[in-house]
């Protein structure tokens, strides 16, 4: 995994994490990594994987099983998408706003490069 100098790392990985359960990777009620496997497979130090799942345990998107490990919380997807919707809409989107229209993009060129990423980036949700 690629670190941005810009973001805490526990954040991005707390990012990546969610990426992994909304792509249903690790479904609800799923067991996750756990702190050294993560922290293994990231190269990172196993307490900034721990302080990410006590911030992702703090949103209600895992649940800590003492002795057996961490697990995705029943309403674990639809908690990341209103933390991270809203914070795409507060902060993402007035700054994409002001680019679009600084670069004279139409709403139609941002539909079809918008679509184009989706058919060749993810399998369509049912």
């Amino acid at each position: 995994m690629e670190f941005r100098s810009n973001e805490a790392i526990y954040l991005q990985i707390a990012a990546y994490v969610s990426e992994n359960i909304l792509l249903g990777k690790w479904a609800p009620e799923d067991k996750i990594p756990s702190v050294r496997e993560l922290a293994v497979e990231l190269e990172v130090n196993p307490n900034t994987v721990m302080r990410t799942y006590e911030f992702l345990q703090n949103q209600e998107v895992i649940y800590n099983k003492r002795g057996i490990g961490f697990f995705v919380a029943p309403t674990g997807p639809k908690k990341i998408i209103a933390y991270r919707k809203e914070t795409f809409l507060q902060q993402d989107l007035p700054e994409f706003f002001r680019n679009i229209f600084l670069l004279e993009i139409g709403l139609e060129e941002i539909q079809e490069k918008y679509e184009q990423f989706v058919s060749t980036n993810y399998e369509l949700k049912n």
